[in-house]
């Protein structure tokens, strides 16, 4: 039975060590056979929700004026076989940690001081062929697990520049009558539409709020409250990322919208589900678009 490690001259949470110095699944070894048993017994009804935003591709030639700076989100070419055309398929060009995508982190995508989970130097890890360990490729079989909401704005949207702290995510599975376990993906509502970018006013988690998800050894972050503002609390900038992933090797899904998930919840009576992640099984890559399923 492993327990979460913390450096001794270091308040930062840190999983680093803790299965191994060549460890590259992170969080996601907390998914354990049992972990997935108990998860596939939240499927009662049958119902479906999804957590992703739609996308629309631009044109690749004649497209409107690129947001973000000049980035899109996807890009599509039509191309067409035969003549006259008997069947029709689409080069798509994704810009893949784009705000508008919605997205899995691999435990890569975030470099500290030269350095990427679990503390491993960046040129052991990836060279100019991608990445060669904790890549994509820890998404492989997919991740199922049992998924907990915690609805931080049952009365509206969190304010601007809010930071979540731990007590907001105790006080959110209080009111929601559920308990995180180890191994669950936790799905934080804050009541923000994270797909747009508005010069990053949104609110923000705190050190002190992924450290709450350490010790409750979630495996999985979804959510629509995201790093889009510096902390003021230790001086660490974007904890989801630079501690959560960097630190404790735990996978995020960017951008996900769990808007109708706090719907059926309400309807449903409970704020637990079971939840399904299965992007492409695609190897060497920092992150890939992904369609997060909740099953009740």
């Amino acid at each position: 039975m492993t327990t979460p490690t913390q450096h001794a001259s270091q308040a930062l949470p840190t999983n680093v060590g803790r299965w191994g110095d060549d460890d590259e699944r992170g969080t996601l070894n907390l998914v354990t056979e049992e972990v997935r048993a108990r998860a596939v017994q939240e499927a009662r009804t049958g119902r479906t929700v999804s957590l992703a935003y739609p996308l629309r591709p631009t044109p690749l030639i004649a497209g409107p004026t690129p947001p973000m700076g000049g980035s899109v989100a996807v890009q599509q070419a039509m191309m067409f076989t035969g003549s006259p055309s008997v069947a029709m398929a689409e080069l798509l060009i994704t810009t893949t940690h784009h705000p508008q995508v919605t997205h899995i982190d691999a435990l890569t995508h975030t470099i500290v001081d030269g350095n990427v989970y679990p503390d491993a130097p960046l040129a052991s890890r990836v060279n100019a062929a991608g990445v060669s360990l904790g890549s994509t490729s820890i998404f492989s079989q997919g991740v199922v697990t049992r998924g907990v909401l915690l609805d931080l704005a049952p009365d509206g949207p969190l304010p601007v520049h809010y930071g979540v702290t731990a007590a907001d995510l105790d006080a959110a599975a209080q009111r929601g009558g559920v308990e995180v376990l180890p191994g669950d993906a936790i799905v934080v509502h804050g009541g923000w539409d994270t797909s747009q970018d508005i010069g990053g006013k949104f609110p923000g988690m705190t050190v002190d709020a992924v450290s709450w998800m350490h010790r409750h050894d979630v495996s999985v972050y979804l959510g629509d409250i995201r790093d889009a503002r510096p902390t003021q609390d230790e001086g660490i900038p974007s904890p989801l990322h630079r501690v959560g992933i960097a630190r404790l090797g735990m996978p995020l899904v960017d951008s996900a919208n769990p808007t109708e998930l706090v719907t059926a919840c309400r309807e449903e009576g409970r704020n637990s589900f079971m939840l399904v992640i299965a992007p492409q099984r695609l190897d060497g890559a920092t992150g890939l678009p992904v369609n997060p399923i909740a099953i009740f």
